[in-house]
């Protein structure tokens, strides 16, 4: 019997038409992979006895979590909500901003909020679920923001604000 998990809390359905096509062209390969897995698995099925082949339980694994993730994303892909406009405001921060921050120390740094299923830490693009982005939103340039981390609070003043895919 599987331990109980709670379920997780409902992500923001907001995503760039990059973060977009991004998906769509996921969901496209996984079709491709899983066709070349299920040979793999029909050849390693092929060869006898199941309960000791290696090669048949890593395929089946593997198509079970490309099917997973198959279903996801033909659930997630539909409630997505496609952001391709700057808000009115462009001197607030909503989603789709490269906002920069100073700390206290002075330390400069970047971060640009995009949908929970595009984030990438290691460009600077956060969730628009994350606590730094919430802080963050309908915030302005030379604003003070605290954010909860684990470590403590932090303190951070808005520096800038741009709408990098929306400039022309």
């Amino acid at each position: 019997m599987a331990r109980y998990r709670p379920p997780s809390p409902v992500s923001s359905p907001y995503i760039s038409a990059a973060g977009y096509a991004m998906l769509e062209k996921e969901v496209q390969s996984l079709w491709l992979r899983r066709s070349s897995v299920t040979l793999a698995l029909a050849a390693a099925a092929a060869e006898g006895d199941r309960s000791e082949n290696a090669e048949y339980i890593y395929r089946k694994k593997e198509l079970r979590e490309i099917d997973r993730r198959i279903r996801y994303l033909q659930k997630r892909l539909p409630a997505l909500t496609v952001v391709s406009k700057a808000p009115a405001d462009a001197d607030s921060i909503f989603f789709g901003a490269e906002v920069a921050l100073e700390n206290h120390e002075g330390i400069e740094s970047t971060y640009r909020i995009v949908g929970s299923d595009e984030f990438e830490p290691a460009k600077g693009w956060i969730s628009i679920d994350s606590p730094l982005a919430r802080a963050l939103l309908k915030k302005q340039a030379g604003d003070e923001i605290r954010v909860d981390t684990p470590g403590g609070p932090v303190l951070y003043w808005i520096t800038g604000i741009r709408y990098p895919e929306h400039e022309s």
